[in-house]
């Protein structure tokens, strides 16, 4: 099947709450690369890549955290990385 490549910008309760973490821990078991910082004005930025339905799963599991509050996301798809081969936590 073949691969997508999301970013997505995320506002809400996003920072401070193990967004990023949580990112890489279910993007890593499910098998996906990518990329996730927090930005200056409080939002986070996601790179996401893989099968669509996994990273359909990933954005689920973001979306029913506890701690997590997602109030708008704002996305584009994106060409492939077609040497990407993990997922980072950026700085």
């Amino acid at each position: 099947m073949a691969e997508v490549r999301k970013k997505l910008n995320f506002r809400g309760r996003v920072q401070g709450v193990g967004f990023r973490y949580k990112a890489k821990y279910l993007a890593q078991s499910l098998g996906l690369t990518g990329w996730v910082r927090n930005e200056m004005d409080g939002t986070v930025t996601l790179e996401i890549q893989g099968r669509p339905q996994l990273v359909d799963k990933l954005l689920y599991s973001l979306n029913h955290d506890s701690f997590i509050e997602i109030d708008w996301v704002d996305g584009k798809d994106l060409p492939l990385e077609e040497d990407e081969k993990s997922f980072k936590v950026l700085l």
